[in-house]
């Protein structure tokens, strides 16, 4: 981890507001940042035709809000659209693997300087995202911490980047409410995921809708609302075996707890075990945590 953060620091980029290659996206916002710390791809934030979309939510999400990001965010990936997030836990960093597991480009933008990612929990995730050609950017010099105050700054370039707000889940008390503040200021498309009327994880995207964000329950909502005709190129996925396919088939239907996916199959515990290790390995399917698995796309 040493090592990571050697590299980082000796690949960090200063982009000064009065540099070509500061991003237009950011130069109209209020309060743009005076500069910008890069590592990855600069030209990138050049990018004006793609459509960027930006993936925010609950640090804690349910089963449900594991699952819709990881498939909107996969579908949008593979669409030809950059995925935006802050690096979080939770919403966030599921939408950056989602991405990346499509080999799509990613734009992840942190709360402090750029000597360290935050939290280390994501840091194979950061690099990850380098590899796939993304980039991850602060506004943050080398050393500053990540003080709460940064994490709502960090939210207005998120959205200032971004073309549309995409909200899975949230809570009523989500920090991901001044991420929806910052893009109405700046003209954005807000948009939310309904949710379980009687799970709080939901209350904050049932609440936005009721307040007339766009309603989501696909990837074609979102490619619509931009206007993008791409069409959602996933790879196919194909069981090597008919146990296989069964898991598959459950978990296309939304089904992707272990216990539940147990119940369902009729395999017992050592079988699923097997099975669910096998697809991992071979790409089919991506552990969302708690329990919790989803194709892959």
């Amino acid at each position: 981890m040493l090592l990571m953060s050697i590299l980082f620091i000796m690949n960090i980029q200063n982009i000064k507001y009065s540099a070509s290659a500061y991003p237009d996206r950011l130069r109209h916002i209020a309060s743009p940042p005076n500069q910008l710390y890069l590592v990855g791809d600069k030209a990138l934030l050049a990018d004006s035709d793609t459509p960027w979309v930006a993936i925010v939510g609950t640090r804690y999400p349910t089963e449900y809000g594991r699952q819709v990001t990881y498939q909107l965010a996969s579908e949008l990936a593979a669409a030809g659209a950059i995925i935006v997030s802050g690096l979080a836990l939770g919403i966030d960093a599921i939408a950056h693997e989602a991405a990346t597991a499509q080999g799509a480009t990613v734009v992840a933008v942190q709360a402090r300087g750029m000597d360290k990612i935050y939290p280390k929990d994501n840091r194979n995730l950061a690099k990850k995202i380098l590899e796939y050609n993304g980039a991850i950017v602060s506004e943050y010099s080398i050393g500053v911490e990540a003080f709460r105050q940064n994490f709502i700054a960090r939210n207005r370039i998120v959205s200032g980047l971004s073309d549309a707000i995409l909200i899975t889940e949230a809570n009523e008390e989500s920090g991901t409410g001044h991420t929806v503040r910052f893009a109405q200021e700046q003209n954005k498309i807000v948009m939310a995921v309904p949710g379980n009327i009687t799970s709080k994880r939901s209350a904050g995207t049932n609440n936005l809708l009721r307040q007339g964000a766009k309603v989501v329950t696909s990837a074609s909502d979102v490619l619509a609302e931009l206007g993008f005709k791409s069409g959602i190129n996933l790879k196919p996925i194909k069981a090597a075996s008919r146990e296989e396919g069964i898991l598959i088939d459950l978990m296309r239907e939304g089904i992707g707890h272990s216990e539940e996916l147990i119940a369902r199959s009729g395999f017992s515990a050592a079988e699923f075990a097997n099975l669910i290790t096998l697809m991992e390995i071979s790409g089919k399917i991506h552990n969302l945590g708690a329990g919790t698995w989803v194709l892959r796309r």
